[in-house]
């Protein structure tokens, strides 16, 4: 943290992260001790917590936490390893890889497909944890900083290379992900068996010693897509383009999705626009914004620690004016841009090279094996043969990308072979989205990607019987109010509140750049269909020509719009 004080400090007693931050000799602990005791599967103290920071979280299987400890047996301890991968990109030879670890060393044998633009190991014991790290090494992979109060994986517009415009806005992704890397040797020490070399001499000089007040999120966005969901992240870039090539970016801060029952300090918030800036500012911004989130953010409050929380207290045009300062920039006017969707397009497309791309929908993300849906066996026969590179979608689909014309045929067969492409999927079903949540996250209160598939064939018959086949309404669920499912940015939002029972909220938009207001809250499965059933009858009856679900309920009066999420949200 910078020596200078400032009055947008918040005194008071810090958090006990903060004081386990301190110690961690930069992130290190004593997690190479931990992991040489056998008498637990698990991390004991500190360690429990400085491992997401390598990228990784405890968990236990709670479908039979109950039954273990009936035997006098701890939970399964296990880990979850997120991995870095700026703008979603991974090579066939490195998913054939990640495919065989899966297999051999995942008590789940899955792949999952997140909405961070990565892929997740599940269920890793602790003898395994260092051998996983390394096989990401040798795959030219890792984990480092996609967990932990720290710049996490940065998402990129995943839609392949049609313009040269994508090509640069990869390109800023992967060089923003790593100025804003951690630079401690913990990681590589650890996992690696990397020379041990510890020092005081300016360890972390965009960091801190004490890291980040809490997460944080960056994107890089191509209008008119907004399929990273810019609202749900701190730290935006929105490229302008003139004549199809890359002049700069216009900078969104400030925004995300998580709250906390029942505390009314807490609530999702849209980004602000902070205006213009030339494309040789982009690194100088990022880290000014990092550096002055890092210095004003809220360390006695976790709960009030994330940069929307800093605005909100600080004022947006004092936060603005002292990026300014610390980049050496002044922003310039917020350039013209519209956001038309966030979906992604499924099927074949064609590239500016003559390559071609194939996007598959991955529902929910799971990449494994089920009855006459192979998909991660397809998935691993399409590694095997293709040319191009795969890229992983901020929802959780897949695209196979710079295929060969003359491999077009052999790719899409292999698809179609292991269920991969399905044509019976409802436009619903592409437009829905859920967290993982049960069995294996801590927080989870709710069930939601085990819900979701069933949920969305009810919507689609109640779509069906009011006629409205056809249509669609971007519908998300999220087992607890943390917002991974990015529910808090669907025109129907669900947020678990307990076993089977959510809170229900209305009014986002298509686009994703309104928040959704609580309609019921804690209701059953029966009472959220009954409620869809009425509220479709009506959007099917009285809309507008092409008017949304989301906008609709807004304009008939069913819910009031969310306007300043901060000072409305709970009206």
């Amino acid at each position: 943290m910078s020596n200078e004080k400032s009055p947008f400090i918040v005194e008071g007693k810090l958090s006990d992260n903060e004081r386990l931050k301190g110690d961690s000799r930069h992130l290190r602990g004593s997690i190479d001790l931990d992991l040489k005791d056998e008498l637990t599967g698990g991390f004991t103290a500190d360690n429990f917590q400085l491992i997401r920071f390598h990228g990784m979280y405890q968990q236990d299987d709670r479908d039979i936490r109950a039954e273990r400890a009936k035997q006098k047996l701890e939970p399964l301890h296990n880990v979850m390893l997120r991995a870095r991968l700026p703008g979603g990109i991974i090579t066939p030879a490195q998913w054939q890889i990640i495919d065989k670890f899966a297999d051999d060393y995942s008590i789940y044998g899955s792949i999952r497909l997140t909405t961070r633009q990565t892929f997740q190991f599940h269920g890793v014991l602790k003898p395994n944890i260092k051998l996983m790290h390394q096989t990401l090494n040798k795959a030219g992979l890792d984990s480092i900083a996609t967990a932990g109060d720290v710049n996490r994986n940065v998402l990129c517009t995943s839609n392949p290379v049609e313009s040269q415009l994508h090509v640069e806005a990869y390109k800023w992704a992967k060089k923003i992900s790593e100025h804003l890397l951690p630079k401690t040797r913990a990681y590589a020490e650890i996992w690696l068996d990397g020379e041990k070399v510890e020092t005081t001499d300016n360890v972390e000089p965009i960091l801190g010693d004490h890291y980040l007040p809490r997460k944080f999120k960056t994107t890089v966005v191509i209008p008119p897509q907004n399929d990273v969901d810019v609202h749900a992240n701190d730290l935006n870039f929105v490229a302008i383009a003139e004549q199809g090539k890359l002049v700069g970016f216009n900078v969104l801060v400030g925004g995300g999705l998580a709250m906390t029952h029942g505390d009314h300090s807490t609530y999702p918030r849209k980004a602000d626009d902070f205006g213009f800036i030339s494309i040789e500012h982009t690194l100088a911004v990022a880290e000014a914004v990092v550096t002055t989130q890092r210095d004003w953010g809220n360390r006695v409050n976790r709960k009030n620690a994330k940069t929307k929380y800093t605005l909100e207290r600080v004022g947006v045009d004092n936060f603005k004016a002292e990026v300014e300062k610390r980049a050496g920039i002044t922003f310039g006017k917020s350039r013209p841009y519209t956001f038309t969707g966030r979906g992604d397009r499924f099927g074949w497309a064609e590239g500016i090279d003559g390559k071609f791309h194939l996007t598959l929908f991955i529902e929910n993300g799971r990449i494994l094996d089920y009855p006459q849906k192979t998909l991660k066996t397809g998935c691993l026969e399409i590694a095997k043969v293709h040319q191009g590179d795969f890229r992983i979608t901020a929802n959780q689909n897949l695209i196979v990308a710079g295929v060969p014309a003359d491999q077009k045929e052999i790719i899409e067969n292999l698809a179609r072979k292991h269920g991969l492409i399905q044509p019976e999927v409802s436009q619903q079903r592409l437009d829905s989205m859920a967290c993982v949540s049960l069995p294996t996250c801590p927080l989870a209160m709710a069930e939601a990607e085990r819900y979701l598939p069933g949920a969305v064939t009810q919507i689609e018959d109640i779509l069906a019987k009011h006629d409205v086949a056809s249509d669609s309404i971007i519908f998300r669920v999220t087992g607890c109010p943390n917002g991974c499912g990015r529910a808090m940015l669907a025109e129907v939002g669900l947020v678990g509140k307990g076993p089977g029972k959510y809170n229900l909220h209305l009014g986002g938009d298509r686009e994703g750049t309104r928040i959704p207001r609580m309609y019921r809250e804690n209701i059953g499965e029966q009472e959220i269909l009954n409620e869809l059933d009425a509220l479709i009858g009506r959007w099917a009856t009285e809309r507008e020509l092409n008017e949304a679900f989301g906008d609709f309920v807004i304009r008939a009066g069913i819910i009031k719009p969310v306007v300043n999420s901060a000072r409305d949200f709970y009206d």
